[in-house]
């Protein structure tokens, strides 16, 4: 098994010890996309169980290798669902490959989330970046950079003094993101 890395961001001063919820005033964090035309991502934060949990259960089992249970992603998406942001690429993107039918719903296939919870440690608002996956086919396009920057604007505007996450030394990918 690979170590992993430890990696922390300082976000801001603490102005907050709260943990963050849905309806807190981070619209500004979660919506929006990379640009426009066929190819364009858009991007939203986690609105239910029943919209999106399958999508974000998928995207994480197509491409991490830690097996996480339903109750995992519940105990994230129940406590801190404002800390999870969806990447969705439009229907027509998808047509021709493997994916375009698997996954896909109303607004296309989910090639992108993350998962996050924030709480207070030591009187100070601390965040955890639990997932981050993205699609193999959608890597290095910026997905991953638009979902990390959402999850910490969000973490910020609720107070947040410090980002932790782990990630595998072996996950060139992911320690290139966060510039390690």
């Amino acid at each position: 098994m690979a170590s992993a890395a430890s990696i922390a961001v300082t976000t801001a001063d603490p102005h907050s010890a709260e943990s963050i919820s849905a309806g807190s005033g981070i619209e500004a964090a979660t919506k929006g996309g990379t640009g426009e035309g066929e190819g364009a991502v858009s991007y939203h934060a986690f609105r239910s169980e029943e919209a999106d949990l399958a999508a974000v259960m998928r995207a994480v089992q197509a491409e991490l290798s830690e097996p996480y249970s339903v109750f995992t992603y519940r105990y994230f998406l129940h406590h801190w669902p404002a800390l999870t942001f969806l990447a969705r690429a439009p229907r027509s993107a998808n047509q021709g490959t493997a994916e375009a039918t698997e996954g896909d719903d109303a607004e296309g296939r989910c090639v992108g989330a993350v998962v996050c919870k924030m709480e207070a440690e030591r009187a100070v608002a601390r965040g955890y970046i639990a997932m981050l996956v993205v699609a193999k086919e959608w890597r290095g396009r910026g997905v991953a950079t638009s979902l990390v920057t959402r999850c910490i604007e969000a973490m910020k505007a609720a107070g947040c003094a410090e980002v932790v996450l782990e990630a595998e030394v072996t996950n060139e990918g992911a320690l290139a993101l966060y510039g390690i």
